[in-house]
């Protein structure tokens, strides 16, 4: 979804309020692609700060679809989002990537709620995601997943640098 900033950026002080429909189904990234479940609508206050400086503040719910970092089972996880950027609509693009404030859900005088939702979410993504604190994960072997019950594989370590020594003792059990 794009919102014109023209009129925002017409008169100092002026503000414009806005609930937006996310256009997002899905989060993609290159490690995958997470559905979005439940959404809000994105709730946006444009403000004109004065000299072309605008303050955008947002909020925003959903719930995205992540593995579990252990099973893989798919688990909902919320997102709170309520975010406040400032932009400085005097520099070009060029200049605000030279400044390090890379807004790219600003396009010309249009800005794209989609791509600020976006990259509020790539923030907000959390390190490991678990569908339980004990959750026991996948058989390495099998790959059935621990929390529904044991599998029969053997599951016992050994030290590869004892690798030589097992071979030596497998093979005088054979005699």
């Amino acid at each position: 979804m794009q919102i014109a900033l023209n009129d925002v950026l017409k008169d100092d002080g002026k503000i414009l309020r806005c609930d937006v429909e996310l256009g997002l189904d899905t989060f993609s990234t290159k490690l995958g692609r997470y559905p979005i479940t439940r959404q809000t609508p994105v709730s946006l206050v444009l403000t004109n700060k004065g000299r072309r400086n605008l303050l955008i503040q947002g909020k925003a719910e959903l719930t995205v679809r992540i593995p579990c970092g252990r099973c893989l089972t798919d688990v909902p996880v919320p997102f709170v989002l309520d975010f406040e950027r400032e932009v400085d609509m005097n520099l070009t693009e060029e200049e605000r990537k030279e400044a390090l404030d890379e807004c790219a859900y600003i396009h010309g005088y249009d800005l794209d709620v989609d791509e600020l939702v976006y990259s509020e979410i790539l923030v907000n993504w959390p390190l490991r995601v678990l569908c339980k604190e004990d959750c026991k994960g996948i058989c390495s072997i099998c790959g059935k997943n621990l929390n529904h019950g044991t599998c029969d594989c053997d599951h016992t370590d050994f030290d590869p640098r004892m690798a030589q020594i097992r071979d030596i003792f497998n093979k005088f059990k054979e005699v």
